[in-house]
């Protein structure tokens, strides 16, 4: 029998609301213990009693940042718009902690200035890339006392690229680079920037010892510190790669990728320096591990929350574009496409998307595409204009487009007038038909070199290159009087040596005044050329020379016949893997069976010797022939002995084939 249900005791008589003075203890109570969801309900009852109450209201955003509810927090800022109370500092926290750093910046600027307010734009600051304006106001702060000051500023610095100035920072702050292990990997990474590896190195050791100790004193559990300590691990393997321990730095790196730590920072950045390490060899298997730092159940490329929050913008840069570079060693060509069109989106001002788009468009021999986002990218952006450029010049020049080349080479101000790139220019120009430009760029080189005041002035040799590339397309007189201007500021031997080649096409007696200046080569001064002449050396028969033309002209057609010969590659069977050709085939496999070693031939049965006569016959030749045929028998033996002492004995068929070469084997299994 089930048991009855008890019944309900009688309710209480309503009890009156606690006071304002009880909520506000016990409000107190539950921030002190960090209760702030217990705090945000004593709040709501006491704006229930009292809708106007600032200081409720101002408990309750601050309990709802703190139990990182942002989105309450911002909703209630929003409904305290009539409280004569300025939340822009709390509003401005609230949308970094959104990473909503332009709302947040905009936010602080009515905002009164005090330490609580700087530090918070400083850090929206560093979020947003603006490293420098960050490190100045931390530069301002040094007087203040702010809790880990030192260790922000520090970071700030370094990350501005003023790693000079952290030594500098620790003076006044009087403070010891090994006071706390923060600090140290701090002042670490200041020295790596600085390229100061060893005392790195060193620092990053007692970083690492000091981190274990303080955190083992605080009670953490092994997985804990090993999280905590994990950026120094990295960097730690990153001195050992920059050392050359390579397969102590790919041991590091695997192992705290394996560890799956809580910081997912150090863990991009372990992934990014392994793969860079193995470069593109495995590439899949890289590009496995780049995809645990994606944002999971979300389309497209895109980093996980907190890995785009933690790290600067290079350094997602650089994990970006490695990705899209190992996407095209391993042909994924339609993911490296996405890719790389979400990455110029990411990074408009950058360099690298630019050049991985135009890198993807080549593999799609699309170069006219590349050439276009490359020449954009060059005119919005001119003060990085250098390498775009250069690329599209090499883009242009691999498409057969010479002229598109040598129009990017010579927009680049600071090279345009060195050698190398006028020898490039030129030869484009030339490659194109166009030797009037050819020229132009030769005469302006040699101008701007003329008004240079360096000490290693090149006008000589381009001069010298002019005269001789003007010579070989028939402008005869530039040529001359580019030679002339050679020889009269102390030009060499080869500059007199063409001048006189250029002038004695046109004027014999000035060629000749010119001739005079030649030193006279060394061992010719007692040669006379008549005699030379009728010497047997220089007489030579018509018939023999005719011959030798022919025998030259012969020559000459079998070696353009042997050039054009175009090298095929080898045709190998259907499923045949030349990587795993697996065991060599059979080298006698083409021989008759009669000539191959394992040939054994049956054994005849003597019973069956055939008869052919009446067996009378046969008997009657035996005994006709009997003496006759034992002294044959015996003639044959001592003609045998006496041919094997004068004869050695031929090898046998399975000598012969038993090391036939790999070449010959290798074109029989093809034919």
């Amino acid at each position: 029998m089930a048991p009855k249900p008890k019944s309900k005791p009688s309710q209480s008589p309503s009890q009156p609301p606690p006071s304002l003075e009880d909520l506000f203890t016990s409000l107190n109570k539950h921030i002190q213990r960090s209760e702030f969801k217990q705090a945000v309900k004593v709040a709501d009852q006491v704006l229930g009693i009292a809708p106007g109450d600032e200081d409720a209201i101002k408990c309750k955003v601050v309990a709802l940042i703190m139990n990182d509810s942002i989105d309450d927090a911002l909703s209630a800022i929003q409904s305290a718009r009539n409280f004569p109370i300025d939340f822009s500092f709390y509003k401005a926290y609230s949308l970094y902690r959104q990473n909503k750093l332009d709302e947040a910046l905009d936010s602080l600027k009515g905002q009164e200035t005090s330490t609580s307010a700087m530090l918070l734009e400083s850090q929206i600051l560093y979020r947003l890339g603006k490293l420098d304006a960050s490190a100045d106001i931390y530069q301002n702060l040094q007087k203040s006392k702010v809790e880990w000051l030192e260790i922000n500023a520090t970071a700030n610095l370094v990350a501005a690229g003023r790693a000079s100035e952290v030594q500098g920072t620790l003076d006044v702050l009087r403070v010891k680079a090994t006071s706390s292990f923060e600090l140290a990997y701090n002042t670490a990474c200041s020295l790596i920037e600085r390229e100061k590896y060893s005392d790195a190195e060193q620092l990053l050791l007692s970083a690492r010892r000091i981190g274990q100790e303080m955190l083992l004193e605080e009670n953490y559990e092994a997985d804990k510190v090993d999280n905590e300590l994990a950026p120094i691990a990295v960097q730690l393997a990153y001195v050992q790669q920059v050392f050359g321990r390579l397969e102590e730095a790919n041991e590091a790196y695997a192992g705290i990728i394996n560890q799956n730590l809580a910081d997912e920072s150090s863990l991009a950045v372990a992934v990014n320096n392994l793969i860079s390490l193995k470069g593109p060899k495995d590439a899949n298997d890289s590009l496995r591990k780049l995809d645990r730092l994606r944002e999971k159940d979300v389309p497209g490329f895109k980093l996980s929350h907190t890995v785009d929050l933690k790290l600067l913008r290079k350094q997602k840069e650089a994990i970006c574009n490695n990705w899209v570079l190992l996407l095209l060693h391993a042909n994924k060509m339609n993911q490296a496409r996405e890719f790389v069109a979400v990455l110029t989106e990411m990074f408009p001002d950058s360099m690298m998307p630019v050049l991985l788009q135009a890198a993807v468009f080549v593999r799609e021999n699309k170069a006219v595409k590349a050439e276009e986002i490359l020449g954009q990218f060059a005119e919005k952006f001119p003060d990085k204009s250098k390498i775009a450029l250069l690329a599209r010049a090499q883009v242009s020049a691999a498409a057969g487009r010479p002229l598109i080349a040598a129009e990017s080479l010579s927009k680049i101000p600071e090279i345009q007038h060195m050698p190398g790139t006028v020898a490039t220019i030129v030869a484009l120009r030339e490659k194109a038909g166009d030797i009037d430009g050819a020229c132009a760029v030769l005469d302006s080189a040699i101008n701007w070199w003329s008004n240079a005041m360096t000490e290693d002035n090149k006008i000589g040799i381009l001069m010298q290159e002019a005269a001789s590339f003007k010579l070989r397309h028939g402008r005869q007189e530039d040529a001359a009087r580019l030679f002339e201007e050679l020889v009269k500021s102390g030009g060499s031997m080869e500059a007199i040596a063409g001048l006189v080649s250029t002038v004695a096409r046109m004027n014999i007696e000035k060629a000749e005044v010119y001739a005079k200046k030649l030193k006279p080569l060394p061992g010719l001064k007692g040669v006379d050329v008549d005699s030379l002449e009728k010497t047997s050396g220089a007489q030579q028969d018509a018939n023999h020379s005719r011959v030798g033309v022919s025998e030259m002209y012969e020559e000459g057609k079998s070696k353009e016949k042997a050039k054009k010969k175009r090298k095929r590659k080898p045709r190998y069977p259907k499923g045949f893997d030349p990587a795993n050709p697996g065991p060599p085939p059979d080298p006698e496999r083409w021989l008759p069976k009669r000539e191959r070693s394992s040939y054994r031939p049956k054994r005849k049965d003597k019973r069956a010797a055939q008869v052919r006569g009446s067996q009378g016959s046969v008997a009657r030749e035996k005994q006709e022939t009997g003496a006759g045929a034992n002294a044959n028998a015996s003639n044959s033996k001592s003609n045998q002995a006496g041919s094997s002492k004068a004869e050695p004995p031929k090898p046998s068929s399975k000598a012969e084939k038993s090391k036939p070469s790999s070449k010959s084997s290798r074109k029989k299994s093809r034919n």
